[in-house]
């Protein structure tokens, strides 16, 4: 598949942001509840990191193949995609970070379906929101979103330099960037690119937002 997909404005609802979700599947639906999704007209967009930590981190895989979720693939996709197809020291590092809910299910049905879910999480994503254009990538933006599809994907992935400089540089050519993979106590933003993930799993605070405050 493509490393970015495109999506051109919604012109029949409302798109959403939501954060790392981690296995939380009841405080995914409270909070879509909390803003009246209507699954007929309107999108959500994932961070990724659908599973791992929380025990319904199978049904959170699943929403991969929802006609209205579209989420990018989070390093926690990537550590069980890797210690699924060549146990050992990545299973041992999956179980360090969360990837026990695997006893709770069979583990060969896991496989095939990440991997199937895999084909439907880019690295990235690209809104059009309001005449502009949104970015999503689980970690950490290229400084030019032109350079999307030649960017090391480790970065996209798991990188965190941005953050940990507190960069407020913009990232151009893009209007604006949302991320996770890093937690923050509240959404944060540091020039264009917005942080969203609040730590779910052990808060219980889970962002989701309307798209359309990202470039109001």
């Amino acid at each position: 598949m493509n490393r970015l997909e495109k999506h051109e404005a919604n012109t029949r609802g409302r798109d959403f942001f939501v954060g790392d979700i981690h296995g939380q599947f009841d405080l995914l639906m409270d909070a879509m509840r909390g803003v009246h999704f209507d699954k007929e007209v309107d999108r959500l967009f994932s961070v990724g990191d659908l599973i791992d930590r929380g025990a319904d981190s199978f049904k959170c895989l699943s929403l991969a193949f929802e006609p209205w979720f579209y989420s990018v693939r989070g390093n926690h996709e990537m550590l069980a995609h890797d210690a699924l197809q060549d146990p050992g020291k990545a299973w041992d590092l999956w179980q360090m970070n969360g990837g026990s809910w695997v006893y709770l299910e069979s583990a060969h049905e896991v496989r095939a379906t990440l991997d199937e879910a895999l084909r439907h999480l880019p690295h990235a994503r690209q809104v059009a929101v309001a005449g502009k254009q949104i970015g999503m990538v689980h970690a950490e933006p290229p400084d030019d979103w032109a350079d999307i599809e030649i960017v090391d994907s480790h970065r996209l992935v798991w990188g965190r330099n941005r953050i940990s400089s507190m960069d407020t540089a913009p990232v151009t050519s893009i209007d604006a960037v949302v991320v996770g993979h890093t937690i923050v106590e509240e959404p944060t933003t540091l020039g264009n690119v917005h942080y969203i993930d609040t730590g779910a799993f052990t808060t219980g605070r889970l962002t989701l937002f309307e798209a359309s405050e990202v470039v109001s």
